[in-house]
């Protein structure tokens, strides 16, 4: 990996999240790139750094505490959780991340909760993550319980509930696609109607292989790894 060929792919990349939002009536600068450097050395952060994007996402908490001990201080990106999160790992989770994505039950919402409160640490941001296919193998709360969970999460202290996390099936087929991707979109607008404390302005759906309907269908945030940083 280079900085030269992640640039060449950014660009690419801009390009089809533009035509894409174009295709949907939205503005391109209405969605947001969040690079997801699992994987890959701790060298590929410092490049999306230089390249001005703000965000990483990754997945496991011991890869972040390495790479993060590898790089230092990096006051010019956010780090996201974006894996599923065992409740034995959120006080160190905490202390890494700025961002969880993968709220999955309101058990770890509370841990997460009662941890900040603990150790008097600023309000922890958070998406709840949800799953409008219903599949057994994803995480996530499904139909109408996701916007009782939401309405549950928001009430705990110490938490900033910004919006969903919703994962797709691994797919390329658009008639799969879509509708997961409508499915997230409506709970968050349901979410943003009806629980005064959602923040609700973040919806982070879409991948390298389907990040174009994503935008199509209102994703806010793309978790985007191969299609940016190359083969792990």
């Amino acid at each position: 990996m280079t900085r030269d060929d992640v640039e060449a792919r950014l660009a690419r990349v801009l390009q089809r999240i533009e035509a894409a939002a174009g295709r949907a009536g939205r503005r391109p600068d209405d969605v947001e790139i969040l690079p997801v450097t699992k994987g890959h050395p701790a060298r590929a952060i410092e490049i999306v750094e230089e390249l001005g994007l703000a965000r990483i996402g990754e997945n496991r908490v011991p890869e972040a505490e390495a790479k993060r001990s590898a790089l230092g201080a990096t006051p010019g990106v956010a780090w996201h959780l974006i894996g599923r999160l065992q409740r034995n790992k959120a006080r160190r989770a905490l202390r890494l991340f700025d961002v969880v994505e993968s709220v999955d039950s309101v058990m770890l919402a509370r841990t997460l909760s009662r941890i900040v409160e603990e150790e008097r640490l600023g309000p922890a941001e958070v998406l709840v993550q949800v799953n409008p296919s219903g599949e057994a193998v994803k995480a996530g709360f499904a139909g109408e319980s996701a916007v009782d969970a939401v309405r549950e999460i928001c009430a705990l202290p110490g938490l900033r509930v910004r919006g969903l996390m919703a994962m797709a099936p691994f797919t390329d087929d658009e008639a799969v696609l879509r509708p997961v991707f409508r499915g997230a979109a409506s709970l968050l607008a349901r979410c943003r109607d009806e629980i005064p404390e959602f923040g609700g302005d973040v919806l982070s759906m879409g991948m390298s292989n389907d990040f174009e309907i994503a935008v199509e269908e209102g994703s806010t945030r793309l978790r985007l790894g191969t299609v940016l940083l190359g083969e792990r």
